[in-house]
Formats: C-alpha cells, structure tokens, sequence
C-alpha cells in the first residue's frame, strides 16, 4: 500500500486555509492597509499553486475511463452545487430570486469547470513540445483579455489565464519539488515574499482584481497594448511567488496534514459561511486590532469543522455522490452486491 507523501497534503492544506482566510477578510480590505496588502499577496499565488498541483496529479489522464470520473468528480457536483448555493443566497437575502444558470459558476464554483476543462485541453497541448505549448497557453492567457466576451461565461477567462500553470504542473516531477524545497532555496522563497508584501505595501494604485483572472482588460480600465503586458508582467510574478511558497511548505506529517485530504469538502462548504458572514452583522463587531487574528483562528476552526467525519458523512452524497454509510450498512448486514 502506497504512503501518502505529506509534502502535498500539507500544501493543499496550507493553500485552502488561505482561500478560506482571503474570502473572510475580502470585507475589509477597502478599509485597511494592511489586511488589503495580506490579501493582495495571498491572491498572487493561493489559486496558480492549487492549479500547478492539480495539473501535477493529471498525468492519467490518458487512462481508460479517466474522463468519466472526472464528470462524476467535478461536473454533478458543480451542477448540484450551483443549485444549493442559487437556494442559498435567496435564503440570506443575498438576492431576491433564485437564479439557475448553469453556465455562470456561482461563486466559487469556477474552479470545479475550470479544472475539468483544462484535463480535456491537456489532450491538445501535450501533443506539442512542452516548450511550444507553455508559450502558447501564456500567449492565449494574454490575448483573451482583449475580448470582452470572454468572462465569468463558462469560467471561460479563468480557464485560459490560469492554464499554464495547469500544464506546467503536468510537465513537473518530483525531482523539481525536490530542488524547490532545497533549505537555500527556502531563504530565497521567504525573502521574495516578505519583500513583495513590502512592495504592495507601499506601492499603491495596483488593482488586486488582476489577480482573479475573471475579467478582460477593459474592465479594468487598460486596453491594446498595456493590458497585455501587465498579464505577461503577472505571469512571471505569479510564478516566481507560488514557487516561492512551494519551497516553504513543510515535509513532515502535521496535525493538519489530514485536513488537507479534505480540501475538496472545504471549497466547496466553506462559501456557506464566509457568505452568512459578509451579509450579516458579524462582519461590524470586529475592531481592527481584532480582524487579522479572530478571522485566522476562525479559517482554522471551520477547516477543522468542515473536514470532521461527521460533515464528510453528511456531504459525501452531494460532493462525490456516495454514502459511505449505507457501504458499511450493506457490509455489516451481510448484503452482498452479487445477489
């Protein structure tokens, strides 16, 4: 029986408290300097890490019946949850209607198309030199911005942005997280971090919104030639900072290295409560002294909560469409599939 390298559960475990930890303080980066330089720095690199690690566990995806688990892993589930988060925002008078439209991801959810579209553009690209498709997918991630249909529609700005890290991260072995993790490289990683928190810090005028990937270039106000640069310019950003952040993610197994197996039940479940939290009352109690620390101890507490067994029996059903209950049910009755 193989053994689960604690290396990347534990980056994805880092990396989903970071998606949870950036959606809580989303509601007061307008009013704070240095919750709005934390949250800038994080969206540098928390979603293009996930990506490069997903893209990194793709290799199969040539294997026979490869595609039909990923519908069943990815697709039902985005689909029941796009009705469960439409209910839901009624529910909290987030919006006065029901909207069901499953061609425009709520929320969250882009991640789950997103991903299932870039296994089937990896079909596509691998056909070609690793060189030639890295640039081409950087080339198409750059000249979608100059079209204003290419949007939140079908996830599809999303998609094309952040592929090259779905395909660089296929490229990848485990040779080159080897040399990554180097204690020398580590040094480095911290320092270009700690200096680009620094530089956003007292730098002013940059529109994290560039970082979310969603929307073209004249949306945020750039256009022609200036928008294609500044997504070059973020590329090699992005890179160099969640290269930067894998060198630091630790080896050893943790407390909550088991929690990072569970990342998949987090994303999804975790938009239940960060959206009761910017809609209600809760988000005015917190001083400003109190912010960054209530909201790292609540990220940690709701990852815990949404990772515990007994969520995971509860959602199982919705999120990978089995009951691992009634499976011990019909195994400790005695029932047997073949009769």
């Amino acid at each position: 029986m193989k053994t689960r390298d604690a290396y990347y559960d534990n980056a994805k475990f880092l990396l989903i408290f970071l998606v949870v930890f950036g959606h809580f303080i989303q509601s007061y980066i307008h009013e704070d300097k240095f919750i709005y330089t934390v949250y800038t720095t994080i969206y540098t690199f928390h979603m293009p890490a996930f990506i490069l690690i997903s893209g990194f566990f793709a290799k199969g995806f040539r294997k026979p019946g490869y595609y039909k688990k990923l519908t069943k892993k990815l697709i039902i589930p985005y689909l029941i949850f796009q009705g469960i988060y439409s209910l839901y925002y009624v529910l909290i008078n987030e919006r006065s209607v029901i909207e069901l439209n499953p061609l425009n991801p709520q929320w969250s959810l882009w991640f789950l198309l997103s991903l299932f579209f870039w296994n089937v553009m990896l079909f596509l690209f691998t056909k070609w030199k690793p060189l030639f498709a890295l640039s081409l997918s950087v080339g198409i991630g750059i000249g979608v911005g100059y079209f204003n249909e290419i949007n939140h529609f079908l996830s599809l700005s999303r998609t094309f942005v952040f592929f090259p890290f779905f395909l660089l991260g296929y490229y990848l072995n485990k040779n080159t997280f080897e040399k990554v993790r180097d204690r020398k490289v580590k040094y480095t990683s911290f320092f270009i971090l700690f200096s680009l928190f620094v530089a956003v810090y007292l730098l002013p005028g940059f529109d994290y919104k560039w970082l979310f990937g969603s929307r073209p270039y004249e949306a945020l106000h750039y256009s022609y030639v200036n928008g294609g640069i500044i997504r070059l310019a973020l590329y090699a950003l992005t890179l160099l900072t969640t290269l930067s952040f894998l060198a630091l993610v630790p080896r050893q197994r943790y407390f909550f290295t088991k929690w990072g197996t569970s990342s998949i039940y987090v994303y999804l479940l975790h938009g239940f409560f960060v959206r009761y939290f910017r809609s209600s009352e809760l988000v005015g109690y917190l001083s400003e002294s109190e912010q960054i620390i209530v909201l790292i101890f609540l990220s940690l507490l709701l990852i815990a909560f949404l990772s515990s067994k007994l969520v995971r029996r509860i959602s199982e059903p919705f999120v990978e469409l089995k009951s691992s209950y009634f499976t011990r049910y019909r195994l400790d009755s005695g029932y047997d599939k073949r009769y």
